[in-house]
């Protein structure tokens, strides 16, 4: 008997998001949001490389007496970040043709004193000139060893042998620029997801409730039964496009480089991204569907959700806020284990890395023993509020026993 009234109910939960699924998936706003999001991850890395190859590489002329700089030029770019490529000029009239021609950034000369002059067309790239500066300086220092009777040769192998020993009291994260930037992309991409969907479901159970279509459905399946299929219905949907978003970016940043990370790391990114989202939306997307029921119009659905919603905004805005540019924030650690701040700060941890694995699973535990609990409460909310229409039902009355 328990096992016949289980097939009924998990049949009729499949109904419902069945149907969900095929009215959603009819939308022309869902289906060119989706289009959009996908255009939109794709091109972010393919900008990235096209921003970086137009400022990154730098190509300046040498000639005469700073054809013997080619090697220092090039280490001065390396030690300020800035790709350099030399070329050699037959002499400067050519060179400077070179340059205002565009074929050239600069041309390097110097004077018989050995200062340096870069030859620009108009204005010089700001890390162009950086490394220059440093090369200037180098070459200084150089000619008052010598002025001094010294060696420049042992007074640079001493200042390359010189540094300060770290000791750090805790073992400290190992951060790289692209894990920061993935864990941003990785909070945006789940809070927009998250919100979207959630929001979706509760104007869906509005709408129902308004226009007394829910009065038929609940004359074959239960209340809870039809909040749950509503939920599962446009879950699937925001799962695939998390999915197509996800695997979209980071295909497209390791094919163009963008992504230099190994792929391990980027599938075990993916992966969290999209656990992360199913609990995140589990738990979010229940509470919206339950309180959506208490109101009648759609112009209250926003006011209704409100005080969940701050839940997901603050835990987003914390951590794009705070995690650039302290990582290792305690404040942070502690808020991604709270289950309703989770879903949107734990992501962005993990794909940064350096979160310890009890952290992680604690974290998902949490929320996925949360969930249970919150389709019970919002199942007792629904079920005593989708069949008010007019006025707004308060959300104590909603919690009495039925």
């Amino acid at each position: 008997m328990n096992h016949i009234m289980e097939r009924r109910t998990w049949g009729a939960i499949g109904l419902v998001a069945g149907r969900e699924l095929s009215v959603r998936l009819r939308s022309k706003a869902i289906i060119i949001g989706t289009v959009l999001m996908v255009v939109v991850i794709i091109a972010l890395p393919l900008v990235i490389k096209l921003i970086g190859n137009s400022v990154g590489d730098q190509t300046i002329g040498v000639t005469g007496n700073t054809v013997g700089l080619t090697a220092a030029v090039e280490a001065s770019g390396n030690a300020v970040g800035q790709d350099i490529t030399v070329v050699t000029e037959p002499d400067q009239a050519s060179g400077e043709q070179q340059v205002s021609a565009g074929k050239l950034d600069g041309l390097l000369i110097a004077n018989p004193k050995g200062e340096l002059t870069l030859v620009v067309k108009k204005s010089a790239n700001s890390n162009l000139t950086n490394a220059l500066n440093v090369l200037a300086q180098q070459a200084t220092f150089s000619q008052q060893i010598t002025a001094l009777g010294g060696d420049p040769a042992q007074v640079r192998a001493a200042l390359n042998n010189a540094h300060v020993a770290v000791q750090p009291l805790e073992k400290p994260y190992s951060y790289q620029v692209q894990q920061l930037i993935l864990g941003i992309v990785a909070g945006v991409l789940i809070y927009t997801a998250l919100m979207i969907s959630g929001q979706l479901v509760a104007q869906g159970v509005v709408e129902e409730k308004s226009s007394r279509v829910v009065e038929l459905l609940l004359s074959t399946v239960r209340p809870w039964e039809l909040m749950l299929g509503k939920v599962l219905g446009i879950g699937t949907i925001g799962l695939a496009q998390v999915v197509l978003v996800g695997v979209a970016g980071v295909t497209t940043g390791l094919l163009t480089h963008t992504l230099t990370i190994s792929l391990s790391a980027a599938a075990g990114t993916l992966i969290w991204l999209i656990v992360w989202f199913l609990l995140g939306y589990l738990m979010f997307a229940i509470v919206f569907a339950g309180l959506g029921a208490l109101v009648s119009r759609q112009e209250e659905v926003a006011s209704a959700i409100m005080p969940a919603l701050m839940f997901l905004i603050v835990g987003y805005i914390v951590g794009v806020s705070v995690l650039p540019s302290d990582p290792s924030s305690r404040f942070v650690e502690i808020l991604s284990i709270i289950p309703l701040f989770a879903p949107t700060v734990m992501p962005m941890r993990l794909s940064m890395g350096g979160v310890p694995g009890w952290e992680a699973y604690l974290s998902a535990v949490l929320v996925a023993a949360l969930i249970p609990v919150l389709l019970w409460l919002a199942g007792r909310i629904y079920r005593n509020a989708v069949l008010r229409s007019g006025a707004r039902v308060r959300l104590a009355e909603a919690l009495r026993p039925a």
